[in-house]
C-alpha cells in the first residue's frame, strides 16, 4: 500500500501539481495586487469615485457589483495579454510554416496501384 503511495510520488506527478498549485496562487496575488493596487485607483481617478462599492438603487448594492465586475474584467484582460497572447505567439513561431502532408514515396505509389490491381480481379 504505502510502496504505491511512494511510486506515485516518484513519478514527478504529485510535485508537478504542488509546484503548479503554488505557482498559480502566486500569480493570482499578483494579478490582484495588479487590479486593486494600481488598475482600480486609475479607474477611480479617471471617473472621480475612487471606490464604486457605495453606489446604491435604493436596497441594491450596484457598486458592489460593478467592483467585482471591473475585477474580473480585467483579471481576464490581464491573463489573456500577459500569458496566452505571448504563448499563442511562441507557438505559431514554433510551427513549421507548412503543414501539408508530404509526398508519398515511389515504393508507396507502387504498392497503392497493385493494390488497386488486385481489387479489380474477380
Amino acid at each position: 500500500m504505502f510502496r504505491g503511495f511512494l511510486n506515485f510520488l516518484r513519478r514527478g506527478n504529485a510535485i508537478d501539481l504542488a509546484i503548479a498549485v503554488v505557482v498559480g496562487a502566486a500569480f493570482g496575488q499578483l494579478i490582484a495586487s495588479l487590479v486593486t493596487d494600481v488598475i482600480m485607483p486609475l479607474i477611480g481617478a479617471v471617473a472621480q469615485v475612487p471606490d464604486f462599492s457605495l453606489l446604491r438603487a435604493g436596497p441594491v448594492a450596484l457598486g458592489k457589483f460593478l467592483n467585482a465586475l471591473m475585477s474580473f474584467v480585467i483579471i481576464m484582460a490581464a491573463l489573456y495579454f500577459l500569458i496566452v497572447l505571448p504563448k499563442e505567439r511562441l507557438e505559431a513561431r514554433r510551427k513549421p510554416a507548412s503543414t501539408a502532408a508530404p509526398e508519398p514515396s515511389e515504393e508507396a505509389v507502387l504498392l497503392r496501384s497493385i493494390l488497386e490491381e488486385l481489387r479489380r480481379k474477380p
